[in-house]
């Protein structure tokens, strides 16, 4: 078949953009959605908020005081809301729950009411060294150990309460106390009161032995 009476082919002409256009409303939207999300992003991370951190350590009972903060600035991003805000009054009438460390943020959870710790100060005479490991915060065990009569076999020490929490050490040397003797005050719960306070109450000694892995 001859070509000769076929009619040339016309090039398409590419008209240009017109802002009427929906496409190109639609993409910009779209690119300027994504710069400032990515913008918000980027704030969101470098953005520091206030809050308290112990300035040393706190134990259950103790409590809630400016004294015994700092405020720190630190970026957390969602999770601000979990810790106790810097830039707000302490609430008042609230105790610690729980051993917070020194330097740790203070947590919203490690808070509450007095009557919710189940815990009692007692004072407990130390004749003998403290281990560097004894200090505020950390864990021993205490045993009663009876004091030897003469022409006796010697009695062996009893276990009179585990794992219970140093409130206070007063040692000998820090001039808060009196003579060779340190007094350690460790917080004992309600029940095993009496042994503790039967133990102090009779002759003999009680040996303070810090627990494995605390204090380290």
């Amino acid at each position: 078949m001859s070509t000769e009476h076929l009619p040339a082919p016309v090039a398409p002409r590419l008209r240009r953009p017109s802002w009427r256009d929906p496409r190109l409303v639609v993409g910009v939207v779209l690119v300027a959605l994504a710069v400032a999300l990515g913008s918000w992003a980027v704030a969101s991370a470098s953005r520091t908020v206030p809050v308290w951190a112990a300035d040393g350590a706190l134990t259950p009972g103790e409590p809630l005081s400016a004294d015994a903060l700092r405020p720190v600035e630190v970026r957390l991003g969602s999770g601000a809301e979990l810790y106790l805000p810097a830039d707000e009054p302490l609430p008042e009438g609230l105790v610690v729950t729980r051993v917070v460390d020194a330097g740790e943020l203070l947590p919203q959870s490690a808070l509450g009411r007095a009557d919710a710790v189940d815990l009692r100060s007692v004072a407990v005479p130390v004749s003998e060294g403290l281990s560097d490991r004894i200090r505020k915060g950390a864990r021993v065990d205490l045993w009663s150990v009876p004091e030897p009569v003469a022409g006796q076999e010697p009695e062996s020490p009893t276990s009179l309460v585990q794992s219970v929490l140093v409130e206070q050490v007063d040692a000998a040397d820090t001039g808060l106390v009196v003579g060779a003797t340190a007094t350690l005050h460790v917080l004992v719960p309600t029940d095993e009161l009496p042994a503790v306070l039967g133990a102090l109450r009779e002759g003999g000694s009680v040996a303070v032995v810090p627990v494995a892995g605390e204090g380290a």
